[in-house]
């Protein structure tokens, strides 16, 4: 699908000055949050539907925007990068608005919630990391592993046609390499609040959520196991849980019609 949306980059200063946190921003309608996995922000078919109702806010994760990569020395632990937040979120007016997160801006989104539980008005949560217990380890093995390995690790069918056109690199070499690079760095910068052990004190404050809450998972996830989806729906009260068939780590665009009717009718339900 080809998006007419147009979209702009917000900049907003924050932490004291410190740091810059940008913004993507596009779509009609009330205000939607956004926090995008490990991989940083990528707009794909989910979120541009998505847009056709709602305005959406997507902050790119310190370090991760091109123009100051140097930005996540600047932030310590995960208490740090929640405020930093919080208080974005507050000079653009998105208090109260519904979150989505992805993976890690699930577990992002998570944490936003628990620290801040008036922060958000609903919390739709995507295969979100955060959590891990010894009965049921997984790894960040995708940092390290070959390139050709990641569809298979990401994805239940990597051959169908959105995973595709999701990792698909540049075709001129220079520019590929470049891009592989970019995500390298990327990804260590969410990395930094995931190492070793990606349970940072999450599992102790998921009650403290009082906003209402969708877990939805992949079933064949093969980054964090799809069992996760149980511990999450078991510490949030109330929440919501399903986990679809046929699906990988990125549920939006494996199983994307089935995650946006989820999400859609999550966030029009009063």
């Amino acid at each position: 699908m080809t998006s007419q949306i147009t979209m702009e980059t917000q900049n907003v200063s924050v932490w004291g000055d410190q740091i810059t946190l940008q913004f993507k921003v596009f779509g009609t309608g009330p205000a939607l949050v956004y926090l995008h996995p490990l991989g940083g922000f990528v707009r794909d078919d989910f979120l541009d539907d998505l847009a056709r109702t709602h305005t959406i806010y997507a902050p790119e994760l310190p370090g991760t925007s091109e123009d100051d990569p140097f930005a996540i020395h600047k932030v310590n632990d995960i208490p740090e990068l929640v405020l930093i937040y919080e208080e974005a979120f507050g000079k653009l007016g998105l208090r109260g608005a519904p979150a989505i997160g992805q993976s890690f801006g699930g577990m992002l989104a998570a944490e936003l919630a628990s620290f801040f539980p008036d922060l958000f008005e609903k919390v739709a949560l995507l295969g979100p990391a955060g959590l891990w217990f010894e009965d049921k380890p997984w790894t960040l093995d995708i940092l390290t592993a070959p390139p050709s390995e990641a569809p298979n690790l990401l994805f239940s069918d990597p051959s169908a046609d959105r995973p595709r056109a999701m990792l698909a690199l540049p075709d001129d070499p220079k520019a590929a390499v470049d891009a592989l690079a970019h995500l390298v760095w990327i990804q260590g910068c969410g990395a930094k609040f995931l190492w070793p052990v990606p349970d940072r004190g999450l599992s102790r404050r998921l009650h403290r959520i009082t906003a209402p809450v969708l877990v939805v998972w992949g079933e064949d996830d093969r980054i964090i196991p799809s069992s996760y989806a149980a511990e999450y729906g078991a510490r949030v009260p109330g929440s919501a849980v399903h986990v679809l068939p046929k699906s990988g780590h990125i549920p939006q665009v494996e199983q994307m019609e089935e995650t946006l009717a989820l999400v859609s009718e999550f966030l029009s339900n009063q």
